[in-house]
């Protein structure tokens, strides 16, 4: 029996090693193993037990002298000794042995002079399937030519920690040894772990091949192969003004952009299924098909149906698939130097502008803020929105310290002439809090197009003085008043007291999170008047 050098890391007598099996088989495994269920569209459907999203507290980096001031140490990336992880990593190769054991070897980024290969040991045939479905697959000849991996990941959500002994913080643990080049994933089975473990990795990588590493979406011109890329949180309208039916999608998530373009650094997506809507979101919904896994979606045991509104799981149900079941998808998964940047924000404040052009300098800032916001929870008392700053609008998966990205950002727009803008998919005319509406989608599509298309390069531009960016005074298809944040609120001091109040926030967040930042970068932020 072919072991692929499993014994070398103390995963010994397994009684079976699959490696590389197809969707059918891994299916086939799965149910065998009851491990999930299917759907009427033939996708496999599991739950994730008590892991049903990512584990931030629960993530470590081992330090060691070749990386340890390459990290930015804190409540993100959070050290773990050599010793500690050695342990973990024996605990979970003592786990696997004589089990079935499921190896997917495969590739992260798209463009093959940054590729990099992973082996994704697995113990779960279904979590197999997914990374097999989200990392870029193998050829046949390049399988037979794979050769020894670059990172080694060994994912064992049976094996659980004991917090006291092995130094963790939970039965759960997410460790990345990037000296190794080994990562370790145990407790939890939570599928999104592997996947951003493979991200994290990368961001570290990357940054040492002169390679820009980014937690976006991004879209190309079929014809003329301009690219488009788009920035941001959860709930901001990424994946929905991204998946534009009249360009091809390079990827939904992960991308590089290296001194020849942008590439994917996956080969699948992984989308969110609360509220998923055959309407709203045709392509997704399509996706949840035979090869897909479905991860903690309520299930009528009797039809099998999907029940995409119930959150009694989680609100953070989602859907693994290979990107090439986008209808429009770019195989594989590379564009151009990107000629629009855009940072998408949902201001439930409703006092950003709906559109802005920034600077070199307040591209970078926006770029390390990272902003959204979100709506007051459900304590009593609490009648505004909460901000969101994510920094670079990934901040979980970002290993190295944010000026590093942010430079590497800068330089890039500068050298390519790249145009930045900040689009508001949130609320005007008042605050989420005061019953205002969300942006039309329609008019925030045609600003995008605006941007993409060069229609704002002619147009007149206005400079808002607290939130520091210019906005345009005239788009197609979208009523001009709407293009004037201020202008939409009856109450004009009831929006000044909003912006400042926003603009305040933003400033006493970067300056407690970047106090080292240049004095440029500073000043190109908002200013409360």
């Amino acid at each position: 029996m072919e072991t692929y050098g499993l014994e070398k890391l103390g995963i010994l007598n397994p009684s079976a090693v699959y490696r590389n099996l197809g969707p059918a088989q891994l299916t086939e495994a799965a149910l065998r193993r009851g491990e999930g269920t299917l759907s009427p569209t033939g996708a496999l459907v599991v739950t994730t037990g008590k892991y049903t999203g990512r584990s931030p507290d629960d993530k470590f980096i081992v330090d060691t002298p070749a990386v340890h001031d390459d990290i930015a140490w804190g409540k993100v990336n959070r050290p773990i000794s050599k010793e500690k992880f050695e342990a973990i990593k024996a605990k979970a190769c003592a786990y696997l042995q004589n089990r079935e054991i499921f190896v997917f070897d495969g590739f992260a980024g798209a463009d093959k002079k940054y590729t990099q290969k992973f082996r994704i040991i697995n113990e779960l045939a279904s979590q197999n399937m997914f990374i097999h479905q989200l990392l870029i697959r193998p050829t046949q000849e390049e399988l037979a030519n794979y050769g020894e991996p670059d990172y080694t990941m060994i994912v064992a959500p049976g094996c659980k920690c004991d917090p006291e002994k092995d130094g963790v913080h939970s039965e759960a643990a997410i460790i990345i040894d990037y000296e190794a080049h080994e990562i370790v994933i145990v407790g939890s089975a939570y599928a999104g772990e592997i996947k951003k473990s493979v991200f994290s990795t990368m961001n570290y990588v990357l940054t040492k091949m002169n390679v820009l590493p980014m937690h976006c979406s991004a879209n190309m011109d079929p014809e003329t192969h301009e690219t488009a890329i788009f920035f941001g949180l959860s709930g901001t309208g990424k994946t929905t003004l991204s998946a534009d039916p009249a360009r091809k999608l390079i990827g939904d998530d992960e991308h590089g952009w290296s001194p020849d373009g942008v590439f994917n650094i996956e080969g699948g997506c992984y989308a969110k299924c609360i509220n998923l809507d055959p309407e709203n979101e045709p392509d997704i919904y399509n996706a949840v098909r035979f090869g897909a896994l479905v991860e903690n979606v309520v299930m009528n045991p009797e039809t099998r149906e999907l029940d995409f509104f119930d959150n009694s799981l989680t609100e953070n149900t989602r859907v693994g698939y290979p990107v090439n079941y986008i209808s429009n998808s770019q195989i594989p998964g590379e564009g151009g130097i990107p000629k629009v940047v855009i940072f998408l924000t949902a201001d439930a404040f409703g006092v950003l502008p709906p559109i802005s052009r920034l600077s070199k300098n307040a591209a970078m800032y926006h770029f390390v803020t990272g902003f959204t916001s979100k709506l007051a929870g459900t304590e009593r008392g609490v009648t505004e929105p909460q901000p969101t700053f994510s920094t670079l609008f990934g901040e979980p998966f970002m290993p190295m310290d944010p000026s590093v990205y942010a430079e590497m950002l800068g330089e890039k727009l500068e050298k390519y002439g790249t145009k930045v803008y900040l689009v508001n998919t949130g609320w005007a005319g008042g605050s989420a809090a005061m019953g205002a509406k969300r942006m039309k989608l329609s008019y925030t599509r045609a600003m995008v197009t605006a941007a993409l298309n060069g229609s704002f390069d002619s147009v007149e531009f206005k400079h808002h003085d607290v939130f520091n960016v210019d906005y345009p005074t005239s788009c197609p298809n979208v009523p001009a008043e709407m293009l004037d944040a201020r202008g939409m609120w009856a109450d004009k001091a009831a929006y000044d007291a909003q912006a400042n109040k926003l603009a305040t926030m933003f400033a006493e967040n970067f300056a407690k999170k970047y106090p080292h930042m240049p004095a440029e970068i500073v000043e190109a932020g908002p200013k409360a008047k």
